[in-house]
């Protein structure tokens, strides 16, 4: 057994006691307080109940068979996350490594490791309730956000796309009819010239109808200093805006409508060598860097009741947008690699969910989706030049990758005894990709008329046991799936598509109420076993090439979680941990930045110096241990509040490829992170000073193409909030 298995257990033996003393639970809140038992003297302690609406029910978290974080609009501000990037300082088991417009998000060391657009994300994000861009458009900011719900473990049962990692869900913040008119204003001063203002007003125009207006601005300068004849990285410019409208003409009947429009002028996404010396943020190149977004969103959502409480819910998206990208490939001013492309991208999506009431013993819930999504490389924009401008030296891109998807999915919740439910969930899905695109190799027309579908039934088999009222346990088995999809050609002829992933996780967890309902915990321990991990290696008969293959061998990740909110007296405390072992299947592969000629087969080899054993290595961007702890303390001073916090966050070094060549720069380092924050609450007014990175840590936030992004560095700054 391995060293660190060892470890593994025996965290598994000692967190549990640790996680019921010690400080875990990301912060959460929703409506309802709880406790009936909870005496007036406590009242001022008792957490406030967090409602979770992942599975198209509200759902108490405390008694939902997932491990799970939720935080509201308010927790994210005070633990400093505004965009993606920061979920992984929020939550255990997460990493988030952002490469550019794309992202690598990965929960218990399953999400996306390969960087293209045929290659699905096993961890799927939801903009109130609509499955978003699955590469590009990451960069999007929360603002006038209701909550963000971070599931873990493969979601194969309900709506949306079917995950092998986990699930984000987004809210907005919905309309809000009857009373008055009311929101928010908040404007931001920080370093790096950085500006902003935001805000939100709810408009109840009627007895049946009201819109909600938000907006969003940003400004700062870059991070870097470049030197080199180049050109951009002049600094970030956000500018986002979303109309929601709700109209409920009777009791029956609720319909929705949001609208997003983002412009997000990333200005670049500066790099160097991944085994560089100099400081992150002190670069040179001699290439145009350019990085932009700009989509727009429009969901519609309409619940109908046709009494007794069945409802029919039907959530209509569309998506279409454009990102264009440029950067130096070889992250220097002595090389003279560049890459660009600008790809539009449209998605139209229709979900249908029957929901049966909630107070049956018998309860259910059928529904069906489709997703249309095509990206179209428009031409002459996607280009890897060395150097440009040659056709004998560039590779060039253009065409159209049109896929589709459609489920039938379904789950049943059967009460066998007044504590303990049994609950059964399948889902049918089909995945088809094509590709329409002709290549330029290097002047060698090639054109690509190829397509591939996959389908599979997963599902979810749960026993839930609520012990008491404030104890519940779970354990469940459930399977997920990703599908395959194309090779882009590189090298000789037409390469096979790569197929389809599937997982399936092992879960047991305890969710538990202490002290009279003043601290919160779950603990959960998984095991998966990890079929047809899609990974780059070099192609078997021409290994000088890199292809796209599935792992002929079985994975196993397996972990521990551990989170805890308390609120004790005027402290507030909440946290987490992940543990995570993982440990490839037998297979062989070339390192596709190593020149070799000789044949390498995945699943006979021979082994040589070329042709690497991977199996017993460890899952790419599966660090060993991630934990997240935040404590503040509200302090009364006459009227007034104040209101200091301070958070840590820790994620282990983590491998950006199989191969493990610390010589490559494959070892991502450990980031280490501390925000900090104090608030004065004034009446309507919140006057706060933050800082995130407070350390001003270095650390490299993502490997790609053999060049280092840098995470962010320290930003601090003073916020002013007027709400009326």
């Amino acid at each position: 057994m391995k060293i660190k298995s060892m470890k593994l257990i025996a965290w598994c033996v000692y967190a549990p006691a640790l996680a019921l003393i010690g400080p875990g639970f990301a912060l959460a809140q929703s409506e309802s307080a709880q406790g009936d038992s909870t005496t007036n003297e406590d009242l001022s302690r008792v957490l406030e109940e967090v409602i979770v609406t992942a599975e198209r029910r509200d759902r108490r978290l405390q008694t939902m068979p997932i491990a799970a974080t939720v935080l509201d609009g308010a927790d994210l501000q005070r633990m400093g996350v505004n965009m993606v990037d920061q979920i992984q300082f929020a939550t255990p088991s997460a990493v988030v490594n952002n490469f550019g417009q794309g992202i690598d998000f990965n929960i218990r060391g399953i999400g996306k490791a390969e960087h293209n657009t045929q290659t699905t994300t096993g961890v799927i994000t939801y903009r109130d309730g609509v499955a978003k861009f699955p590469g590009y458009f990451t960069a999007e900011p929360y603002y006038d956000i209701q909550s963000v719900e971070v599931l873990r473990g493969p979601q194969g049962t309900f709506g949306g796309q079917n995950a092998t990692g986990g699930a984000v869900f987004v809210h907005s913040r919905d309309p809000e009819i009857g009373g008055e008119v009311g929101g928010y204003v908040q404007g931001q001063l920080g370093n790096y010239s950085q500006w902003g203002l935001q805000g939100a007003v709810n408009l109840p125009v009627s007895d049946t109808f009201a819109a909600r207006l938000a907006f969003n601005t940003e400004d700062r300068d870059s991070f870097y200093d470049i030197s080199g004849p180049y050109t951009g990285d002049d600094g970030v410019s956000f500018r986002n805006a979303r109309i929601s409208l709700l109209w409920e003409p009777t009791q029956d009947l609720s319909v929705s409508f949001k609208t997003d429009y983002n412009d997000l002028g990333l200005s670049a996404y500066p790099a160097d060598p991944v085994n560089s010396t100099n400081d992150l943020f002190d670069l040179t190149a001699n290439a145009d860097l350019y990085a932009r977004d700009e989509f727009i969103r429009s969901v519609l959502e309409v619940n109908y009741d046709f009494g007794g409480g069945t409802i029919l819910r039907s959530i209509s998206g569309w998506q279409d947008g454009n990102t264009a990208y440029r950067a130096d490939l070889d992250g220097t001013s002595a090389g003279n690699q560049t890459f660009r492309d600008s790809v539009d991208e449209v998605i139209y999506s229709q979900e249908l969910n029957l929901i049966s009431p909630d107070d049956n013993r018998l309860r259910w819930i059928v529904g069906a989706y489709w997703q249309f999504d095509e990206y179209h490389f428009l031409p002459g924009e996607f280009v890897i030049g060395a150097p440009p401008g040659n056709v004998f030296t560039e590779y060039v891109l253009e065409g159209k990758n049109p896929k589709t998807t459609s489920a039938l999915f379904g789950q049943l919740t059967y009460d066998l005894t007044e504590r303990l439910e049994l609950e059964v969930g399948a889902r049918y899905s089909k995945a088809r990709t094509s590709n329409d695109i002709n290549v330029m190799q290097y002047g060698t027309p090639i054109y690509q008329d190829q397509a591939a579908s996959w389908s599979n039934t997963s599902g979810k088999v749960s026993l839930n046991w609520t012990v008491n009222e404030r104890n519940f346990l779970y354990a469940f088995v459930a399977t997920g799936f990703r599908p395959g999809g194309l090779n882009v050609p590189v090298g000789i002829g037409i390469p096979e598509p790569f197929d389809e992933e599937e997982v399936t996780t092992y879960e047991t967890g305890w969710k538990a109420i202490w002290m009279d309902g003043a601290v919160r915990t779950q603990l959960s321990a998984f095991h998966n076993d990890y079929d047809g991990f899609q990974v780059s290696i070099g192609y078997p008969d021409i290994p000088v090439f890199s292809f796209q293959v599935n792992t002929p061998n079985t994975t196993t990740i397996s972990g521990f979680e551990a989170q805890v909110e308390a609120s004790l007296g005027n402290w507030r405390i909440d946290g987490g941990l992940g543990l995570i072992d993982s440990e490839l299947g037998t297979f062989y592969a070339v390192d596709p930045r190593i020149p070799s000629a000789a044949a390498c087969d995945v699943e006979t080899g021979p082994e040589s110096v070329s042709c690497i054993n991977l199996g017993g290595r460890d899952q790419s961007y599966a660090p060993d241990l991630t934990y997240n702890i935040g404590v503040q303390y509200e302090l009364e001073v006459g009227a007034d509040t104040i209101v200091p916090r301070v958070g840590f966050a820790h994620v282990s070094e983590q491998w950006a490829t199989l191969f493990q060549n610390e010589a490559l720069g494959d070892r991502i380092e450990a980031r280490n992170i501390v925000n900090a924050n104090i608030a004065w609450v004034h009446g309507q007014w919140v006057f706060s000073a933050y800082a995130n990175n407070l350390t001003d840590e270095r650390y490299v936030g993502a490997i790609n193409s053999g060049l280092r992004f840098a995470g962010m560095p320290r930003q601090y700054g003073v916020r002013a909030y007027w709400s009326f």
